[in-house]
């Protein structure tokens, strides 16, 4: 997985992320919202902004949010959506997670939405958020969480074979490992779980690579199993991911 990858992947569904449920309606969303508490005089950046969705629903509260993203076409989705919202404090411009092009200590609030699993180097997200925050601004963070250990690989797994630009989830203690590495103290954590429709997760494939992960979600080890909690209802598939959602502030 590389960051050419992800803009390939990413550039070919960029429209479809303005009515994706998990990214526009998700429960985190709304919820990130509500511990960040943002402040009217607060500048604020999200990073793998996509459609826009966090950063459209930060803006109300603060002075400007800055909708960021690698991805041409979702930067050009992200602007659609900045007029057709007549949104006037959000400015979508490209920025890459790991090379920010801002100055030390500009923004008082850092989001990150359903977008590390595809970073190559969450580290390097993490420092440099940091090292763009504010001393005392927050960083936001929600995505996708696998149990540790082999569950975990065998999740990700699943995932990256869905979609081949999908990195690696971390798991909720790797993401508090990573916010105290960097000198984040992190206030305040959530796991939420999200239920899927196999036959729209999966809709981007034909019919044999459904099967087979079709297969891979009902037969896999018993922990991965527990994790997914595949079932059948009225001719569908349902399973289950996890979002955790960390909140932490920078100190200084």
């Amino acid at each position: 997985m590389d960051k050419k990858s992800v803009q390939e992947q990413f550039g070919a569904h960029a429209r479809t992320y303005v009515t994706s449920r998990p990214h526009a309606k998700g429960a985190s969303l709304q919820r990130l919202v509500e511990l960040v508490e943002p402040q009217p005089d607060w500048q604020a950046l999200d990073i793998a902004t996509a459609a826009g969705h966090t950063a459209f629903a930060i803006a109300p509260h603060v002075t400007h949010v800055w909708a960021t993203d690698i991805t041409p076409q979702m930067l050009t989705v992200a602007r659609e959506q900045v007029a057709e919202r007549n949104v006037d404090n959000v400015t979508v411009e490209y920025a890459d997670a790991e090379d920010l092009p801002y100055t030390d200590g500009r923004f008082d609030l850092l989001t990150c939405r359903i977008a590390p699993h595809h970073f190559p180097d969450i580290d390097g997200f993490l420092c440099e958020s940091v090292r763009v925050l504010r001393p005392g601004g927050i960083l936001a963070v929600v995505d996708n969480v696998v149990p540790p250990g082999v569950a975990g690989d065998y999740v990700n797994a699943f995932e990256k074979l869905r979609d081949p630009s999908h990195g690696r989830c971390l798991s909720v203690e790797e993401w508090h490992e990573g916010y105290a590495q960097v000198g984040l103290d992190l206030t305040q954590h959530e796991v939420l779980e999200k239920q899927m429709v196999f036959e729209d997760w999966a809709a981007r494939h034909d019919t044999a690579m459904q099967s087979y992960l079709r297969a891979l979600l009902w037969h896999g080890p018993h922990q991965t199993h527990e994790f997914l909690h595949p079932r059948s209802e009225d001719g569908k598939t349902f399973f289950h991911l996890r979002e955790g959602l960390f909140i932490g502030r920078k100190q200084g």
